[in-house]
């Protein structure tokens, strides 16, 4: 493809972009960035980290909510780490709020609180990897990188009719991406690709009347843009089983405990569970209960990961003596929205305790 069609790619794209743009709180606007003005890095960062695998809606709450706890990267290197894993309870991923506060306190140590300006740089901290460095390179920084997102991915395939399947089409799409990448206005340019995904290039009913790329896009030239992305075929999910155990004192306190540092929700709270077994006789009976009580069935929910399915059967117990359990500790109900509970924690209580989470926010 020549040359000045390249140009004309980015041209049209930040056209678009000056006039339809979105207004997000970890974003500088185009006037802004024509005046000079570059996005904060730990803004930038925050964000991206918070945008894996989850929607703007969603993010934007959070990454407000942290900003006014720890406004600077120091400041949250600087904080508890349970601090931060209950503040993230409900965004999903945990893995990615301990890599955060590991790369917030790297940023600290080792950069006296200010991010490397390069790819090379913020790769080589924890917990980015090559997507996000790029983003804070092209965002905060100008830098002339290849930022490839879902919508990117999107965008590009219909593009360029790319028939190659997805994920291993990423190399291919990389390449397409920095080919269109211009050197002035990396930023925007990154941004504005992922605005048209999300609100233009969508994976259903595209606005193709709409889009600057409209007499570019080869897959409108087949009549056919959402049969691109081409995406490998699913295997499905397996599923896992387990039992979760709601234990109530006198008092309206629940008992809770934390998980293992590492591993599926990592330093997450939780409250008693088996083990989550692939296993259809697996224990997931009351049987492996924390104590010894009278414990009522509450039904059965159900939580979807990235790579398996898990049905826990929720019990429930009242009057449980405080010192019947040597692991964990006894928590008010009205404190539950302050602890790091994630999403199947948060179903687990629920079924058991419906008022539970009403009862927290008073």
């Amino acid at each position: 493809m020549r040359h000045v069609k390249m140009t004309e790619h980015n041209t049209l794209l930040l056209d678009w972009y000056d006039r339809h743009h979105r207004d997000l709180p970890w974003r500088i606007s185009p006037p802004m960035a024509a005046q000079g003005q570059l996005a904060d890095p730990y803004h930038v960062w925050l964000s991206e980290v918070m945008l894996q695998q989850t929607t703007v809606q969603a993010v934007k709450p959070y990454f407000q909510k942290f900003l006014a706890r720890w406004p600077t990267v120091v400041d949250l290197a600087n904080a508890p780490t349970e601090e931060v894993m209950a503040a993230w309870a409900g965004l999903g991923y945990y893995a990615r709020a301990r890599n955060l506060k590991k790369c917030a306190e790297a940023v600290a140590a080792q950069h006296n609180g200010i991010f490397p300006d390069t790819e090379e740089g913020l790769r080589a901290l924890p917990g980015i990897g090559d997507y996000t460095s790029a983003a804070v390179a092209a965002i905060a920084f100008n830098r002339q990188a290849a930022v490839v997102d879902g919508n990117v991915e999107r965008v590009i395939t219909r593009l360029f009719a790319i028939t190659d399947a997805l994920p291993g089409a990423k190399p291919l799409i990389k390449a397409k991406v920095a080919m269109i990448t211009p050197k002035d206005r990396p930023g925007d340019f990154a941004q504005a690709m992922m605005d048209l995904g999300a609100t233009i290039c969508t994976p259903r009913r595209p606005a193709c009347a709409l889009c600057p790329f409209k007499d570019h896009c080869e897959a409108l030239k087949k009549h056919d843009p959402e049969h691109f992305p081409v995406k490998a075929a699913k295997k499905a999910k397996p599923v896992r089983l387990g039992a979760a155990f709601v234990a109530l004192d006198g008092q309206n306190r629940i008992l809770l405990r934390k998980r293992d540092d590492k591993g599926l929700l990592g330093g997450m709270t939780e409250v008693p569970t088996t083990e989550w077994t692939a296993r259809i006789d697996g224990d997931h009976t009351d049987a492996s209960a924390p104590m010894v009580a009278d414990w009522q069935p509450c039904g059965v929910i159900t939580h979807v990961f990235t790579h398996f399915e898990l049905r826990l059967s929720v019990f429930r117990a009242d009057n449980i003596a405080a010192n019947a359990s040597n692991h964990g500790w006894w928590e008010p109900l009205a404190n539950l929205d302050e602890q790091a509970l994630p999403t199947v924690m948060k179903k687990a209580i629920t079924q058991a305790i419906p008022e539970a989470f009403k009862a927290a926010k008073g």
